[in-house]
């Protein structure tokens, strides 16, 4: 199997990628050069993806790299929609959510299952990394629309996606289906880390704290180094046992209830 084990780490690590993918994206796009951190993010989101592919089972380095580096260039495409093209960011969110709604459908109707524990063929672990870059694409753009386009700020966006991600923990414990429900907390933890992010390091005149992309990043890349290597290290991320690929998702997928 090609994925970590579902529980709580899980979770944070994610967040914790997600805020540095925001930081290190702004930075490099804003504070360095937009067009030189497009070509730079795209060349080592390749390398950490056929890294990730070429690896045969679940690594943790291989696997959390890849993760990081959508996250980095997930901002930097929905970042690119607006900045570079001038689209609203109504139209990037409705664009990756086309993209994602249209990832799942195929990915569904080709191996008959959503669940990442059935990741263990090529086909579906590319189908699974499709649906990544979107849920992160379409996670920053929605985060910009309710911090720019509803005029929510960052803060108050982030707090709005935290009590939204316990919508589906909570339908979850009540017995929901959990590929569905793990889904949707995947797709909302990215507004989430964004908007801390954007709230630290956005400049106080739009809502933010003023302490710059650069402090930011710095500081959620030596966490999210730390993340890993803890991971790698105590091997709490291992799969506990291979799913064997099967066309129906099994009953019991999803966070762990231990």
């Amino acid at each position: 199997m090609k994925v970590p084990a579902v529980r709580p780490y899980f979770w944070v690590v994610k967040l914790l990628t997600t805020a540095m993918g925001e930081a290190v994206s702004d930075y490099l796009v804003n504070d360095v050069n937009k067009y030189l951190a497009v070509v730079v993010g795209f060349v080592v989101f390749a390398a950490a993806m056929v890294w990730q592919f070429r690896t045969p089972d679940y690594r943790t380095w291989p696997y959390w790299s890849a993760v990081a580096m959508v996250a980095v260039f997930g901002t930097m495409c929905a970042d690119v929609m607006h900045i570079v093209f001038g689209l609203p960011y109504t139209v990037s969110t409705t664009f990756y959510a086309v993209c994602l709604a249209v990832t799942f459908i195929v990915w569904y109707r080709s191996e008959g299952t959503l669940d990442i524990h059935s990741i263990v063929t090529r086909r579906r672990e590319v189908f699974y990394w499709l649906a990544v870059v979107f849920t992160f694409a379409m996670g920053t753009a929605v985060g910009d629309l309710t911090a720019h386009t509803m005029h929510l700020g960052y803060l108050a966006s982030a707090f709005l996606f935290t009590a939204l991600i316990c919508v589906p923990l909570i339908a979850w414990r009540l017995g929901a289906n959990p590929v569905l429900t793990f889904w949707v907390a995947y797709v909302l933890t990215r507004p989430i880390g964004a908007s801390f992010a954007d709230y630290f390091g956005m400049p106080k005149s739009i809502s933010g704290m003023g302490l710059g992309h650069g402090t930011v990043s710095i500081v959620t890349l030596l966490l999210v180094l730390a993340s890993f290597s803890y991971l790698s290290r105590s091997g709490i991320d291992r799969p506990e046992a291979e799913t064997p690929a099967r066309p129906v998702a099994p009953a019991g997928y999803g966070p762990s209830r231990r």
